[in-house]
């Protein structure tokens, strides 16, 4: 049975089986910053959906970019409870530590930060509240637009061998990493199928 069909909590259920049976990448943090960012999969108007938001406009860094909520990890914190704090700081959405069904490939950025997919499951609604100084907006985007025929694409780009994955999201196309970490979570937690993140290329001008 496609994940299409599924009852709400049936597809909770699939999707944490995928994530339990997938036998997860983890890097070595040496010389790497901790980072952790969510993917959190809530109801909308009878569908389910996922959290992308856009980095506010006047940021330092990455300004503009889209990005699933994140950051990274402080003093005492492992990967869930950052993600936990990155999503009630930047979205006002609090998630209980039970909401983490399981985690994603670890990858590394181009600014160097190893980072944590984590993946959360809300049996209701969220009302979402961003922080204006960190967030220019969010959304809840179907699981459904993740099958996209078009998605993934690779474009070539002068200074590296390995392509830019994107996905194809609110009728533009969403670079990686942002784009690595939705494209995997289609792969190994809605469709099963164990799917690694190697050769991915990001811009440039994601460094930061």
């Amino acid at each position: 049975m496609t994940w299409t069909a599924l009852s709400p909590s049936e597809l909770r259920a699939r999707i944490a089986e995928n994530l339990e049976g997938f036998a997860r990448r983890e890097i070595a943090a040496a010389d790497r910053r901790l980072a952790a960012v969510a993917i959190v999969v809530s109801p909308y108007r009878r569908a389910p959906t996922f959290i992308l938001t856009r980095r506010a406009l006047t940021m330092r860094r990455n300004a503009g970019n889209y990005a699933l909520p994140g950051g990274n990890l402080e003093a005492g914190e492992d990967v869930i409870e950052a993600a936990r704090r990155e999503t009630a700081e930047e979205l006002g959405v609090r998630l209980d530590r039970s909401a983490a069904i399981g985690l994603l490939d670890d990858f590394v950025t181009l600014g160097g930060h190893r980072v944590t997919p984590v993946v959360f499951w809300s049996d209701s609604v969220l009302a979402l509240s961003p922080d204006p100084v960190e967030v220019h907006a969010a959304w809840r985007i179907r699981l459904a637009e993740l099958d996209h025929p078009g998605s993934p694409r690779r474009q070539s780009h002068g200074g590296s061998a390995d392509p830019i994955l994107q996905m194809r999201l609110r009728g533009s196309w969403i670079n990686a990493p942002t784009a690595a970490w939705i494209y995997q979570f289609r792969e190994v937690a809605l469709h099963g199928r164990p799917t690694r993140l190697d050769g991915v290329g990001q811009p440039e001008w994601t460094r930061g």
